[in-house]
């Protein structure tokens, strides 16, 4: 009886185990998940935004946290501050204050010469269909003054 007492209490060990190391797997996998789904991105967006504030110079459009539109003045690397003209209205900013930097006027002239472009393939694709219809109505001029004459 004593030798089924300790068999007993051996297989409640072991299955104990096994619920240990289930567990300890599955804390692992809950820790992989949650830094995959949310501290990886949190951190590539983090330094993405210190990336644009190293970038950020004067002249550069920018809309910052509070909704406020403006265009950088000057900055102050030693305050790490920012002075903002919004419409001839000058504000000091820390810089972690500006949300985005909107693109450059040099983007969208891009745009305009692209279309450009493709407005002038259009109108030269458009030249030689004009030409044969003036040759057909031509042809067809003649055909009718062919067929009249017999």
């Amino acid at each position: 009886m004593r030798c089924n007492t300790l068999n007993t209490f051996f297989l409640a060990q072991s299955a104990a185990g096994m619920n240990n190391m289930f567990m300890i797997i599955a804390m692992i996998a809950i820790f992989v998940f949650f830094y995959f789904s949310m501290i990886k991105p949190q951190k590539k967006q983090q330094q993405e935004r210190m990336k644009m504030m190293s970038e950020l110079k004067k002249g550069d459009q920018v809309i910052m946290v509070d909704g406020l539109h403006g265009k950088v003045d000057s900055i102050n690397d030693a305050d790490k501050t920012v002075v903002i003209d919004a419409d001839g209205i000058f504000l000091t900013f820390e810089r972690m204050a500006i949300r985005r930097v909107l693109p450059t006027a040099a983007a969208p002239a891009k745009d305009v010469e692209a279309n450009e472009a493709k407005e002038e393939k259009v109108e030269t694709e458009e030249k030689p269909t004009e030409s044969s219809k003036t040759e057909e109505t031509t042809s067809n001029k003649a055909d009718n003054a062919n067929s009249e004459d017999k």
